[in-house]
C-alpha cells in the first residue's frame, strides 16, 4: 500500500494543484459576475437590467450543475462556441456559483437600513461614498461568511469536472486506481485529502464569522462615518 501511495502520489498531487487552481479561478470570476448580477436586481424601475439578471439566476439555480458542465463541453460547440475541458468547466463553475453569490451580495446590500443611505444623501454624500462607508462595512459581515461557506462547496465541486477528462484531484484518483486496482485505497486517500483541506477552512470560517459578529452601526454611527471631515477640509 505504500509503495503504490509513493509511486502514485504525484499524480495525485499535480490533480490536487489544478483542482486548487480551478477553484480559485472559478471563484474570482464568481465574485466578479455575483456582484454584476446584484447590482442589476437592486433596482427593479431599471427593469432593462432587472429582468435579465433575474432570469439567468433563477435559470441557473433551477438545473443541475452537472448538466450546466456538460452544457458547456458539449452543447455550446456545436452552436460555434468551442471551449477546452478546462474552459467550459471552469466557467460552468463560475457561472452556477455566480448566480448564487448573487444572492448574498443583494442579502447584504439591503440587510443595511434604508434610513442610513437617505442620512447619507442628506449629507451630500455620492453614491459611491455612501456605498464606500455606509454599506460596505455593514454588508462585508452579512457577506463573508456565506462566501467562505461557497468557496468550500465549489473546492468539493470541482469534482464533477473528472465527467468532462480534466484530470482534478477526483479524475487523478480514478486512473490511479484503475491502474493498481486499490480502489478502495485510492478513494480513501482522496476522501482524506479534501476531508483535510475542507475541515481546517471550515473552522477557519467559523472563526472568522464570530469575529464579524458586531452589533450593526446605528444611525448616529453610521452618520458619523460617513461625515465629512471638516477639520481637514479647513487645513486645506
Amino acid at each position: 500500500m505504500l509503495e503504490d501511495l509513493t509511486t502514485y502520489l504525484p499524480s495525485l498531487l499535480n490533480g490536487l494543484k489544478l483542482t486548487v487552481l480551478i477553484t480559485l479561478v472559478a471563484m474570482a470570476l464568481a465574485l466578479v459576475l455575483g456582484l454584476l448580477l446584484a447590482v442589476g436586481q437592486l433596482n427593479r424601475e431599471r427593469w432593462y437590467l432587472w429582468l435579465p439578471c433575474r432570469a439567468l439566476v433563477e435559470f441557473i439555480r433551477g438545473t443541475p450543475l452537472l448538466l450546466q458542465i456538460f452544457y458547456a463541453y458539449f452543447v455550446l460547440p456545436r452552436l460555434g462556441i468551442a471551449l477546452e475541458p478546462l474552459q467550459a468547466g471552469t466557467l460552468a463553475l463560475a457561472l452556477n456559483f455566480g448566480c448564487y453569490i448573487s444572492e448574498v451580495y443583494r442579502a447584504g446590500i439591503e440587510a443595511v437600513p434604508k434610513g442610513q443611505l437617505e442620512a447619507g444623501r442628506t449629507l451630500g454624500l455620492s453614491e459611491l461614498r455612501i456605498l464606500q462607508r455606509i454599506v460596505i462595512p455593514q454588508a462585508v459581515r452579512v457577506v463573508v461568511p456565506p462566501l467562505g461557506n461557497y468557496l468550500l462547496t465549489l473546492f468539493k465541486d470541482t469534482a464533477l469536472l473528472s465527467t468532462i477528462s480534466i484530470v482534478e484531484l477526483m479524475f487523478a484518483t480514478n486512473l490511479v486506481a484503475a491502474t493498481n486496482f486499490r480502489y478502495v485505497e485510492m478513494y480513501t486517500v482522496a476522501l482524506v485529502v479534501y476531508f483535510v483541506i475542507s475541515f481546517p477552512s471550515s473552522l477557519a470560517l467559523r472563526a472568522l464569522e464570530r469575529r464579524l459578529k458586531a452589533p450593526p452601526l446605528g444611525p448616529r454611527k453610521a452618520a458619523a462615518l460617513s461625515r465629512p471631515d471638516l477639520t481637514a477640509v479647513g487645513r486645506r
